[in-house]
């Protein structure tokens, strides 16, 4: 009929215009190792996703995160704090005991209850160390504060040399804004699976965080006013083909191949919400019911989605070797986890640890499928277990990634107005 007709053509037209876009980085078709195409992902994040996850992570109950960010670094001398203004967190301030006066303590104590340890992917802070802190995110956005140098390259140099599976051939330099020798997708196609897809999460992590501090960059300090907004030099540095000699290119799909993984993970674990007794408590019971409303709204949408990553493929092989790589793998990522702890940056570190543990939990539920389908229906099991903070960091780390390819869209229009 007339209707799908024009949402047909309107579905045409958007997907159209994006490509036109996303041709200006030779950012196009199918992504490696999937069967999306990249422009299918912009329509679906930035129209459908975007604007209900943005939603959701400005409830009570996402936007509170408790981190330790007094953790020593456990693999080289304490470079110190980065003394910028712009680095410090401002915790919540206590209200009677309470971080916020719609949030409970008890609350926290009873996910904590909940809490399953079994199978972390990530090095988890001490909730009960006086050096925790809860933090509104909110108050505390993901943005460029100068951090930068041989401290911060050291960090991700770090992860890369020594966390990431790859060829010894693969060489990536100190500094991540210099060409590489050879970080081609052919010598990753030399990797089985697992081992190529660990790699693709690392880099399309460190894609997305690029990405936030390129549109949230400080572009003045002047009459005692910081003043944020996007850098399209300091993105062209990073990712514009030429500049990074086709690099930023493949930078910016293991940015969607990350994108498509956690959001594979987030449709696995709806399940596990959908339960009528799982409450997103804060002791605001209107504010609750809302909350967990928009969340399955989340899930509905994801659920429609056409293309998700088919994570059956991985560990598929033989059985004692396949637990052996799965293994492997998740060491390899609680290393990198306590690797943030060596981010010099507090606001950096606040965002990097919980980004890592989103990762993290994201992971924990696609190797859990067997767990999660067999979740008794009124009752908790303690073969799968999300605590509070798995799940504010998983949403919120989705929300992330969810506005970098948001964020994308805008800069591909002030890279076409440049030219």
């Amino acid at each position: 009929n007339l209707t799908t007709w024009c949402r047909s053509c309107c579905g045409y037209l958007v997907s159209l215009i994006f490509g036109c876009f996303l041709s200006l980085l030779q950012l196009t078709g199918v992504l490696d190792d999937c069967f999306c195409d990249v422009e299918s992902i912009d329509v679906f994040n930035n129209f459908k996703l975007y604007p209900r996850i943005k939603k959701l992570t400005e409830k009570d109950y996402f936007r509170y995160y408790r981190v330790n960010l007094k953790r020593p670094c456990p693999f080289w001398p304490d470079d110190g704090h980065c003394a910028i203004k712009d680095c410090h967190v401002e915790p919540c301030p206590e209200v009677r005991g309470q971080p916020h006066p719609h949030t409970s303590k008890q609350a926290f104590a009873d996910w904590a209850r909940h809490d399953d340890a079994q199978d972390n992917f990530c090095e988890l802070d001490d909730e009960t160390s006086p050096d925790s802190e809860y933090v509104d995110l909110l108050l505390n956005p993901e943005r460029f504060t100068g951090y930068k140098g041989p401290s911060a390259w050291r960090v991700w140099n770090s992860i890369y040399e020594e966390n990431c599976f790859k060829p010894r051939s693969v060489y990536r330099p100190l500094n991540p804004l210099a060409p590489s020798r050879g970080e081609s997708g052919k010598i990753n196609n030399r990797l089985c699976l697992e081992k190529r897809v660990f790699y693709r999460l690392i880099s399309g992590l460190h894609t997305s965080i690029n990405i936030h501090l390129c549109a949230e960059y400080l572009l003045d300090e002047g009459w005692g006013r910081s003043v944020w907004g996007p850098n399209v030099q300091e993105f062209r540095q990073r990712f514009d083909t030429a500049e990074t000699k086709g690099e930023g290119t493949r930078r910016l799909k293991n940015l969607y191949f990350l994108y498509l993984i956690e959001l594979r993970a987030l449709y696995k674990v709806a399940p596990y919400f959908e339960r009528a007794f799982i409450n997103l408590y804060t002791g605001n019971s209107q504010e609750d019911g809302a909350t967990k409303d928009l969340l399955l709204q989340v899930f509905n949408e994801i659920r429609a989605f056409p293309m998700h990553f088919d994570e059956k493929s991985m560990f598929a092989g033989h059985k004692i070797e396949a637990k052996t790589l799965k293994e492997e793998f998740r060491l390899h990522f609680k290393n990198i986890s306590r690797i943030m702890d060596c981010v010099g940056c507090s606001k950096c570190r606040l965002w990097g640890k919980l980004q890592t543990q989103g990762l993290g939990t994201a992971l924990k539920i696609l190797f859990s499928e067997r767990e999660i389908q067999n979740l008794p229906e009124h009752s908790p099991s303690k073969g799968f277990q999300l605590t509070r903070q798995e799940i504010v960091a998983l949403l919120n780390g989705f929300s992330r990634l969810s506005t970098s390819i948001h964020q994308l869209h805008h800069f591909r229009l002030l890279l076409k107005d440049n030219r």
